[in-house]
C-alpha cells in the first residue's frame, strides 16, 4: 500500500516523536513544500525534529548522524539507497555528523515514489545512484 506524503509524515510523527511541550500547530503552504522538493530546504524546525524537502539529481556522500533518526519518504523519482555496513573515508563535518566516500557491505534498496525508509541514528546511509532525479521528504527525529 502506498502512502501520500502527509500520511507518511503523520505516521512517522505518531510512531517516533514524543508529544511536544506545546500544542501549537505548524502549517506549511504547498508553495513552500514545492520549493523545498525542487531545491531542498527546511519546512519545520522544532526542538526534537526537523522536516525538510530534498532533491537530488546525482549521488551523494555517505552520511552518519549520531543523534538523528531519518524518516525518508520518496515523493518522486528513484534512487539506489544503501544502509548499514561500514563508512569508508569518513570525516567529521560538525559534532555528531560524518560524511564519507562509500559504504563497505550494507544493504541496497531501490527507492521509488511512495517508499518510506527509516534510518536509525548512527547508521551509515547513502544515495549511491540517482538515475535522473529523486525528490523526498526527510523527518529528522532528534535524540
Amino acid at each position: 500500500m502506498k502512502f501520500p506524503a502527509a500520511a507518511a509524515l503523520a505516521l512517522a510523527s505518531a510512531l517516533l516523536i514524543p508529544a511536544a511541550a506545546s500544542d501549537a500547530v505548524t502549517f506549511v503552504s504547498h508553495d513552500k513544500v514545492a520549493a523545498a522538493l525542487e531545491k531542498g530546504g527546511p519546512l519545520v524546525t522544532a526542538s526534537n525534529l526537523l522536516v525538510q524537502g530534498s532533491h537530488r539529481d546525482k549521488a551523494g556522500q555517505v552520511e552518519v548522524h549520531e543523534k538523528e533518526t531519518d524518516v525518508i519518504y520518496v515523493q518522486d523519482g528513484e534512487a539506489t539507497f544503501v544502509t548499514g555496513g561500514k563508512m569508508i573515508g569518513g570525516k567529521s563535518t560538525r559534532p555528531g555528523q560524518y560524511l564519507g566516500k562509500e559504504i563497505q557491505g550494507g544493504e541496497s534498496h531501490r527507492l521509488v515514489k511512495g517508499d518510506v525508509v527509516v534510518v536509525p541514528a548512527g547508521t551509515p546511509h547513502w544515495f549511491k545512484e540517482v538515475p535522473s532525479a529523486v525528490s523526498y521528504f526527510v523527518v529528522k527525529v532528534l535524540k
